[in-house]
C-alpha cells in the first residue's frame, strides 16, 4: 500500500495537462476545500475529483469489496466508507456553494474529450 499515490496519479495529470492546454488555470490538491479535491477551478467554484475505479468501488456501491478475493470483510468496510466519504463530501462542497464533478480513471483514459466537454460546459 506504500506505492500508492494519492495525489498525481496518471489520470490525473491527463486530465489536468488538458485542462491547461485548452487555458483552463487551476489549484491541484486543494486542501481548504473538504475532501481536498485534486483540481480546482476557484474562480468558477468548481471542485474536481479524480476517482480510482478500485478505491472509490466503481460498478460494486451496493456490494464494495466483491472485487477481492482475501480478506473481504476488511475491504467491503474500507470501500464502503470510501464511497460514503465521497457522497459526505459531495454534499459539503454543495452546500458550500460549489459545483462537485466526479470522474472515474476509466473514463479520462477511454474518453478524454468528454470529460473536459463536461468541465467546459460548466464554464
Amino acid at each position: 500500500m506504500q506505492r500508492i499515490c494519492a495525489k498525481d496519479t496518471k489520470p490525473e495529470l491527463i486530465l489536468r495537462k488538458e485542462l491547461w492546454a485548452r487555458g483552463l488555470r487551476y489549484r491541484k490538491n486543494f486542501n481548504k476545500l473538504p475532501g481536498k479535491p485534486d483540481i480546482v477551478l476557484t474562480r468558477q467554484k468548481i471542485a474536481i475529483f479524480v476517482d480510482g475505479d478500485f478505491w472509490h468501488a466503481r460498478g460494486y456501491q451496493d456490494n464494495p469489496g466483491a472485487q477481492v478475493g482475501s480478506n473481504k470483510e476488511y475491504w467491503q468496510k474500507k470501500l464502503a466508507r470510501n464511497v460514503e466519504r465521497d457522497k459526505e463530501v459531495n454534499d459539503e462542497l454543495t452546500e458550500a456553494g460549489w459545483l462537485v464533478l466526479r470522474f472515474w480513471e476509466s473514463d479520462i483514459k477511454k474518453d478524454l474529450t468528454s470529460c473536459i466537454h463536461q468541465v467546459e460546459q460548466y464554464l
